[in-house]
């Protein structure tokens, strides 16, 4: 594996850092201030400055940088390889690099959806609005009566009845819902319970105006309602019909578009995890070369040495198996790089925990206030431990493919 960057990507790394620079860390307080004064909280994406750097970053053609391959002029097509530095900068910003790019979860990973499993027909409908930034979208799997961790638990029916399907169920932590652009939600629910374990779920698409959709709730993470993203919203689906032609891909194929989509959104978040790192450690050597406590500064206490040395080592290590896992995911595809997407999944939002942890100890108690991004950004990456599957899960399935190929080998 070649570790230096290909021309094209030196070039958009060194536009998308230029870009944060002068347009997106500038404009983080003006943004929460917005927030404030929108009659909506969680329709973030009609702050004003927001819009003024989405629109800025599309004229300058950095753009839908996630989805390989051709995006009709509406993206850059970069490989997993080439987009993981450009995801780790814009990952500093967390509630506006990502969207100021239109490379924000989840529409990231529906983006995906659609261009893999998607009819022409739900494309032209969904996929190029989305691609266009137009709407948002939300992908609604996990539910509250069952242990979602195993995805084949999901019980939200859908149950075919003519030229249409009907929908019955309840969902939570469905991010981006409560954000009114959210248009459409990706939904998977079971079409025949009496399948093989595998076969029985099947994905639809479901318009926010579709009579029975509700909105319970937006889900507060560790006090945060998280409007900035939209919220993680509780909903309920009622009765609600949409047409045949609304289904993605077959019935029964939900679980292998869930597998296909959450392999690249796991990526993704690990590598947006490591830019949230680096802009912690960043903080951190800051504030402890500024602040003096007995005689000396913070920045000379051993103890808080000992915290950055093993902060930069620790993400140099997470940056270099992100990277493998990409250059994996590029030459021999999302199965071939089973292993290390969850190997990245388990290491990497601990690691990163800890180390936002210390910036915040670093700081003191300015950092569980909102002077500094660091609360925040650690009731984030405490999400990231559960979503798109639990530690656990993760490292069970690892430990297992592991044990059977030293045990079944020759």
């Amino acid at each position: 594996m070649d570790f230096s960057f290909d021309t094209r990507t030196q070039e958009l790394v060194e536009r998308v850092t230029a870009f944060m620079d002068e347009h997106v860390y500038p404009a983080e307080e003006t943004f929460e201030h917005e927030l404030a004064q929108l009659e909506d909280r969680f329709a973030w994406t009609q702050a004003p400055v927001m819009q003024r750097l989405r629109a800025t970053a599309k004229e300058q053609g950095l753009w839908n940088f996630f989805l390989p391959g051709d995006t009709g002029g509406l993206g850059a097509g970069l490989s997993n390889l080439e987009y993981a530095p450009i995801a780790e900068i814009t990952g500093r910003s967390g509630h506006l690099g990502p969207a100021a790019f239109n490379c924000a979860a989840p529409d990231t990973g529906n983006m995906e959806v659609l261009h893999m499993f998607g009819t022409p027909e739900q494309k032209e409908r969904w996929l190029t609005p989305l691609l266009e930034g137009s709407i948002r979208s939300a992908f609604a799997m996990t539910e509250p009566d069952v242990a979602s961790s195993d995805a084949t638990n999901i019980a939200t029916s859908i149950v075919r009845d003519g030229d249409e399907y009907v929908l019955n169920g309840r969902k939570w932590w469905i991010t981006g819902a409560v954000n009114p652009d959210c248009e459409i939600f990706i939904v998977m629910g079971k079409t025949d319970p009496e399948a093989s374990r595998h076969r029985q779920q099947s994905m639809i698409l479901v318009p926010r105006d579709a009579p029975g959709v509700e909105i319970v709730r937006p889900m507060h993470v560790l006090g945060y309602d998280d409007h900035e993203h939209g919220g993680h919203a509780e909903m309920r689906f009622t009765d609600v019909r949409v047409p045949a032609s609304n289904l993605i891909g077959e019935e029964g194929a939900g679980f292998a578009v869930a597998q296909a989509r959450l392999g690249p959104g796991r990526i993704h978040h690990c590598m947006r995890a490591i830019g949230v790192a680096e802009r912690s450690i960043e903080l951190m050597c800051r504030r402890v070369d500024s602040r003096v406590a007995f005689g000396r500064t913070l920045s000379q206490q051993g103890v808080i040495r000992e915290w950055i040395a093993e902060a930069r080592v620790a993400v140099e290590q997470l940056r270099l198996l992100v990277l493998k896992t990409a250059w994996l995911m590029d030459t021999v595809g999302n199965r071939g790089a089973h292993t290390e997407i969850q190997a990245i999944k388990i290491a990497t939002p601990k690691v990163v925990q800890e180390i936002v942890d210390r910036a915040i100890q670093a700081h003191g108690a300015g950092g569980l206030s909102q002077d500094f991004p660091l609360a925040a950004s650690l009731a984030g990456i405490r999400t990231l431990r559960l979503a798109d599957g639990p530690d656990e899960v993760h490292k069970n399935s690892l430990a297992k493919a592991e044990i059977a190929r030293h045990t079944t080998a020759g």
